[in-house]
């Protein structure tokens, strides 16, 4: 028996590209992406899902409805109890992204994509209180392909930390921006650079 079983416990894509409104509505709501977080660990029912957020089980349903009618959970599993059918739901995949600069596929406009930061911010203030948050921010002026490169490599992180066994007792957030800073202060050319 493997010491650190895969993450989740159920086949899935690495990515899928977010087309229509309907689904990135489906995944701002910020319950459905912490259903969406659940899952990350492993398949679960709607029930486990309504005790792990102390919701009501119909609530839970729900969300998990929109969720799976906007293609981004799916039924990964099903077992008998007694007469009735448990279905153990799962994400469609580890990670999902707006396309930028793309138009929806159902011509619909696409609604704004949640503010990750906002989420995090809500998250980490517990951790701040406790003197338990690590964060940083810098600044570097640099030509948009720099940008893309870093990006890149930044992305490789992201997919790692995804793929991490969950075997700790402590959630960690993880959350990461690159965002153009247009009206950020830059300093005139040093003498010896003019022209």
């Amino acid at each position: 028996m493997a010491i650190n079983p895969p993450v989740p416990d159920y086949d899935l894509e690495d990515t899928v590209e977010l087309t229509t409104a309907e689904q990135v509505r489906a995944i701002s709501d910020p319950l459905r992406t912490t259903i969406l977080g659940l899952l990350h660990e492993r398949a679960a029912t709607v029930t486990e899902l309504a005790a792990a957020v102390k919701r009501p089980k119909s609530t839970v349903a729900h969300h998990v409805n929109v969720l799976a009618d906007a293609g981004l959970l799916r039924v990964v599993r099903t077992r008998r109890v007694r007469a009735i059918e448990e279905r153990y739901y799962g994400r469609a995949a580890r990670m999902f992204y707006v396309g930028l600069g793309r138009r929806p596929s159902d011509g619909k406009e696409l609604p704004k994509d949640f503010n990750d930061f906002e989420v995090a911010a809500k998250e980490s203030a517990t951790a701040y209180n406790l003197a338990q948050l690590r964060s940083f921010i810098r600044h570097a002026r640099i030509p948009e392909e720099r940008a893309a490169e870093f990006w890149k490599r930044v992305d490789a992180v992201i997919h790692e930390f995804d793929k991490l066994p969950r075997s700790g007792d402590t959630t960690y957030g993880f959350t990461v921006g690159l965002y153009p800073m247009i009206d950020y202060p830059t300093l005139p050319p040093r003498p010896d650079e003019e022209d």
